[in-house]
């Protein structure tokens, strides 16, 4: 009898403590990422190595239930960069979801969040030539925002922020 209570009472320590796990986890918002897919502050990242122009960047991203990438904070900013260093063994240039495609100096996320952070190079956006309506992140030496023509190529940084799997 001495050994079932035992039992019964480690059984019910483990239940409470893996209740409390998915407790906090429901807290803090968690999210569960499919396959591929990295975790950075309670959305699913993903690094997409092909070079495509803005537009099929975001095309691609849609067609796996995501947008390209939007930043609120210099934690998530430098969490994106090193799931792209990860990936791809540099920290090159990278498209994300930003545009001012539909009016200058009017910048949205694709995903519909606000613009709230910035982390513009010097001088940038600067909207060179007319022609620079999208974002791209880690420009030059200081990894910063650029704003570039929406008709080159770049790799891009998928996110959703429903995935659960």
């Amino acid at each position: 009898m001495k050994i079932l209570t035992v039992c019964v009472l480690g059984w019910a320590l483990v239940a409470l403590g893996t209740a409390a796990e998915s407790s906090d986890d429901l807290v803090q918002g968690s999210v569960l990422c499919s396959s591929g897919w990295t975790r950075i502050n309670g959305a699913c990242y993903k690094y997409i190595p092909t070079v495509m122009t803005w537009a099929k960047a975001e095309i691609n991203c849609k067609s796996m239930g995501a947008h390209l990438a939007s930043v609120h904070s210099i934690n998530e900013y430098q969490e994106i960069q090193k799931l792209i260093q990860a990936a791809s063994q540099d920290n090159g240039e990278t498209w994300i979801g930003g545009s001012n495609a539909q009016e200058d100096s009017v910048w949205l996320w694709t995903d519909g969040g606000d613009f709230d952070y910035t982390n513009w190079c010097p001088g940038e956006p600067n909207n060179l030539y007319g022609q620079q309506h999208c974002t791209k992140m880690n420009h030059g030496d200081q990894k910063c925002l650029d704003d570039l023509a929406c008709n080159m190529t770049r790799p891009s940084v998928c996110e959703n922020r429903e995935c659960v799997n």
